[in-house]
């Protein structure tokens, strides 16, 4: 039995990532530079680690970069986009699904709640979260299991009879280390990613009705439970 469903927010809920990169590559190509794709999907579902922008921009220049003026520059661009983007497909049916299921419902991101908050009270979706998550929230965020854990723990729920929500790696291994079940949704930047931790792939949200999709989840737990 399943009682909480704990999504991811960035290329789950909303599409923040391909603008996300497609405003930074604009920054490098005015400066004279490429951005990687294969560098670049280092960072999805955590913050700046394996690959940091400005590190890489100071090092193919060989000179320091002004650090807050590209991050003002980035933030204008990438709010531009944004504040007109639609969630994702499948996702606002899914959520009013979990509450009419009266499934608790949950919320864990690597970003910042400044980030994180306004987007969901634009798209009118704040309230079907029992329990939002963010990187304040936490010592470490994903691949670090830290935010599925609290979200858990607040909801009062088992992780064994959770289901979270992800399209990236960082985010998978996050939610298999926290004991949850795990189901990749992929979205267009991290659909070529390797995805093989997760529990479970669809290609979108909307490719079934809660109901089936939590039947195949508790259909894979019991298959799982005697083999």
């Amino acid at each position: 039995m399943i009682d909480a469903i704990i999504c991811d927010f960035d290329g789950l809920i909303l599409d923040t990532e391909t603008p996300d990169y497609e405003c930074w590559r604009g920054i490098y190509a005015e400066l004279g530079c490429e951005l990687m794709l294969e560098d670049w999907v280092k960072c999805i579902g955590t913050q700046f680690g394996d690959y940091d922008p400005f590190a890489d921009l100071e090092n193919k220049l060989g000179h320091p970069v002004d650090r807050d003026g590209l991050t003002a520059l980035h933030s204008r661009r990438f709010n531009a986009v944004i504040s007109a983007q639609p969630p994702m497909p499948g996702v606002c049916g899914l959520l009013a699904d979990a509450a009419e299921l009266n499934l608790a419902l949950g919320l864990a991101s690597s970003s910042p709640r400044a980030k994180v908050l306004p987007q969901l009270e634009r798209l009118k979706l704040t309230h079907y979260f029992k329990c939002i998550r963010c990187a304040e929230d936490v010592e470490h965020v994903k691949p670090a299991p830290d935010l599925y854990r609290a979200v858990v723990e607040m909801l009062g729920v088992s992780p064994s009879r959770a289901v979270a929500l992800e399209d990236s790696p960082n985010g998978i291994k996050a939610a298999k280390s926290a004991g949850l079940f795990c189901i990749a949704a992929p979205n267009a930047m991290t659909r070529l990613l390797d995805l093989d931790g997760a529990d479970m792939r669809i290609y979108a949200l909307d490719e079934l009705p809660l109901r089936g999709l939590l039947t195949s989840v508790e259909h894979h737990l019991r298959s799982s439970a005697y083999s």
